[in-house]
């Protein structure tokens, strides 16, 4: 049969060995099986996370293969749980691309050999018996267990050695035998399917009614993946945990540098809170001791890095999986950002003649002009520029409705001048806006899960409190699973990097 396409669619602590544990502990799932455990309290943790190691031994291609496979099989997992939306659906090739073509060419021929047989005195039935035994395997993977009395019909009618006895003599009904598949896909397809099994019915050439049947049986198969799909991702979202984990230490084993980014991602995170704390107290930088930082904090600092517009390093392995979910969550802030501080500098600029509904109307406005601002062919400066001059006329208009003055030629331009230089780093209000942001998702990720209460939101956030709390509710789930499942690895990096643990020493057994 041709081919078929698919695709798939709080108060900090001083920082110690136990205190270590203790982030090990809190992000780690109280069901976690021992062998994963284990695997990251040995020696070869020791050896597979640290941030100085020597340079990785050479792997054969079956190695290559087997990581390959197991970051497949982990990502696939990963996204049926994270993702509820997630089904696999038929790729349509471009018409005019080399695959397109070569399948055309492909499918054109087998089905044109078969209509050469059939049209042969005597007929021959060879590739018309093997579609038929195709059909039947196809047929019965949709059955479910205890329908053997339909499996039985199925595999007598559709006996391939009683089907070449009967083209021996001439006796082979494929047009009964078409319209008898036909009329079992009805009773065992899916609601969505039957209308188009309704029009395999109307096909009067029966070269045409077979090929018809192949596409929907394909269209069938894909329903009953997703089908199955759905039917296990409550099975896979109380193990997932444990798989994930599993399945990076497989690929730790079979590539020791795998964590290389991760390593650097908590080093960057860590050296940044040493240089806050530095400037954030009197203590010099001799006198300042990174056992005075909390791990948990630490690696919080290193999830918001991800989400700041101005980080362009690669993502750390261990939230490779999550990759697209972080960058269209980074993408929403970056817009809610500027949508804070147009709000914000058109209220400071009118003052106490500032109402709601005005404000909701430059919220419109603005979230109406920045969309897709995230795609490489969207100009900010030219959107900003158009933005300024629409809420000037929105707010003179406002402040005319209401028989009040007008903005004065030196207020629009500077309303004007503010909202254009939104995108400049040292801009007074973006900074306000982007330090506050940090601050609540900060505070949102310190939250224990799952969550009781919502943290006060600072000022100048109030217009935009749905879509930032939608954004740290969403980002708090991904930090948190990702917490469950790497705590072990974060922390093996964060005692190599603490406390220089010598290549060969074992570290102390920990509850993980």
């Amino acid at each position: 049969m041709p081919l078929s396409n698919k695709k798939v669619s709080g108060a900090e602590e001083p920082m110690s060995d136990s205190d270590i544990s203790r982030l090990s502990e809190s992000t780690a799932s109280s069901s976690d099986s021992e062998s994963p455990r284990e695997s990251f309290t040995s020696g070869s943790s020791s050896k597979h996370a640290s941030p100085a190691s020597s340079p990785p031994n050479s792997r054969t291609f079956d190695e290559m293969m087997a990581t390959t496979r197991n970051l497949s099989n982990l990502a696939l997992a990963h996204e049926i749980v994270t993702n509820e939306k997630f089904h696999l659906s038929n790729i349509d090739l471009p018409p005019n691309s080399l695959e397109a073509k070569v399948k055309q060419i492909v499918h054109k021929a087998f089905w044109d050999c078969l209509e050469s047989e059939l049209n042969e005195n005597p007929p021959q039935y060879d590739h018309a018996i093997k579609l038929f035994e195709e059909i039947k395997e196809i047929l019965l993977s949709f059955l479910t267990p205890g329908t053997n009395r339909l499996r039985t019909q199925i595999c007598d009618v559709l006996d391939v050695d009683l089907l070449k006895q009967q083209a021996e003599h001439n006796a082979v009904d494929i047009y009964k035998l078409g319209q008898y598949i036909i009329v079992l896909m009805g009773k065992l397809c899916a609601p969505i399917r039957d209308e188009d099994v309704k029009n395999l019915k109307a096909s009067g050439n029966i070269v045409q009614m077979l090929r018809d049947v192949f596409r929907v049986l394909d269209l069938m198969k894909m329903d009953m993946v997703n089908y199955t799909i759905q039917n296990i991702r409550p099975q896979l979202q109380s193990q997932l945990v444990e798989y994930e984990r599993a399945k990076f230490q497989e690929i730790l084993e079979k590539s020791p540098d795998a964590l290389s980014q991760t390593i650097k991602w908590i080093e960057n995170s860590l050296k940044d809170a040493i240089q806050k704390r530095t400037t954030d107290t009197s203590s010099s930088a001799n006198g300042l001791s990174m056992d005075n930082l909390s791990p948990t904090l630490v690696l919080n600092n290193g999830y918001l890095k991800l989400l700041q517009a101005d980080y362009q390093s690669t993502m750390p392995e261990t939230l490779l999986t999550d990759d697209v979910r972080i960058q269209e969550l980074k993408h929403k802030l970056q817009q809610v950002k500027i949508l804070a501080c147009v709000c914000l500098i058109t209220q400071n600029t009118m003052g106490s003649c500032c109402t709601a509904a005005i404000t909701e109307k430059i919220k419109e406005i603005t979230e109406i002009l920045l969309q897709g601002m995230n795609s490489k062919a969207f100009n900010i400066t030219d959107a900003l520029k158009s933005l300024s001059v629409k809420v000037c006329y929105e707010v003179d208009k406002s402040l005319n409705e209401r028989c009040l003055s007008t903005l004065s030629s030196e207020a629009q331009d500077n309303l004007q001048g503010q909202i254009c230089n939104i995108v400049n780093k040292d801009h007074p209000i973006c900074s306000l806006i982007e330090k506050r942001i940090q601050e609540y998702l900060s505070t949102f990720l310190c939250l224990p899960y799952p969550y009781k209460r919502v943290p006060k939101l600072p000022g100048g956030l109030t217009t935009v409190q749905k879509e930032i709390e939608c954004i740290a509710f969403h980002y708090a789930n991904i930090v948190n699973f990702n917490k469950q499942v790497c705590g072990p690895f974060y922390a093996s990096i964060f005692r190599k990097l603490l406390f220089s643990e010598p290549p060969g020493r074992k570290p102390e057994t920990e509850s993980m």
